[in-house]
């Protein structure tokens, strides 16, 4: 990519409405937990190759946000982060877990930039570039936690051609229950990438062979996608995930120029 001191097409510059900050990107509300991610995972900003401001929503842990039935808790500290990051200038505003998806609605309506609350988002999509024919197999981290609100939140229709499976069920990913998992967390939180990726890709290969008609695979879970591309050499259909969703949003916040020659 050609880096130029500024964008030369720049002339006079204004303020955006309540923004602080400028020259920004994406803002990504993350969960008030402790636990690592491995590069590509969201809450790692070392891998992404645009600015990225985390803001923490006080209070809203895993447990809160993906186990207990009732999220009313979660949703004005969600929308307070939201809102920080809309004064602190960035042009849209993501977050790192795909069960944000229950909020997508209301941050949506809270802020006045692009709002991309969870990975779910791209199903829609999916379903439309595979056709009707083909399922979009979605690979989440607890297939229980998984509601239908979740899914109406984010513009699926319920009962659509997509099927569902949990990586973390039946004990199958104990790597990842070791990060987010609080009764089997280590202490400290920490995983091995060799493990996590052979257990997660052997997940993803058994749900893709179950499912023939299988056309796309969406990964839920912001710590999935660093082994995204893993899953792609063994399977070979389309994969969406945070990676796939984030890079989209940060293209059509600030999209980029193109330089070439005719």
């Amino acid at each position: 990519m050609l880096y130029q001191n500024r964008d030369m097409g720049i002339d006079h510059i204004k303020a955006r409405k309540d923004h602080r900050c400028y020259g920004m990107g994406l803002g990504i509300i993350i969960l008030d937990d402790v636990y690592p991610g491995f590069p590509g995972d969201v809450r790692n900003a070392s891998a992404f190759p645009f600015p990225i401001q985390y803001e923490i929503a006080e209070g809203v842990d895993i447990w809160a946000l993906v186990h207990e039935e009732d999220k009313t808790p979660c949703r004005e500290p969600i929308l307070r982060a939201a809102k920080k990051l809309e004064n602190m200038g960035c042009r849209a505003i993501a977050a790192e877990c795909g069960y944000f998806a229950y909020f997508q609605r209301d941050v949506a309506a809270h802020v006045d930039v692009p709002v991309f609350m969870s990975s779910l988002l791209q199903i829609p999509w999916a379903q439309q570039l595979i056709g009707p024919d083909k399922v979009v197999g979605i690979l989440v981290a607890r297939q229980a936690q998984l509601s239908d609100a979740h899914l109406e939140a984010v513009g699926v229709k319920v009962g659509s051609n997509y099927v569902v499976t949990g990586a973390e069920d039946d004990g199958r990913c104990p790597e990842f229950e070791h990060l987010w998992y609080a009764p089997k967390r280590t202490d400290p939180p920490g995983a091995s990438y060799d493990k996590a990726e052979r257990d997660f890709v052997q997940v993803a290969v058994d749900f893709c062979r179950t499912h023939p008609t299988m056309g796309a695979m969406m990964l839920e879970c912001t710590g999935m996608q660093p082994f995204a591309r893993a899953v792609q050499r063994e399977i070979d259909i389309p994969i969406f995930s945070w990676g796939t969703l984030l890079d989209y949003a940060y293209s059509v916040a600030v999209h980029r120029d193109y330089y070439g020659h005719v």
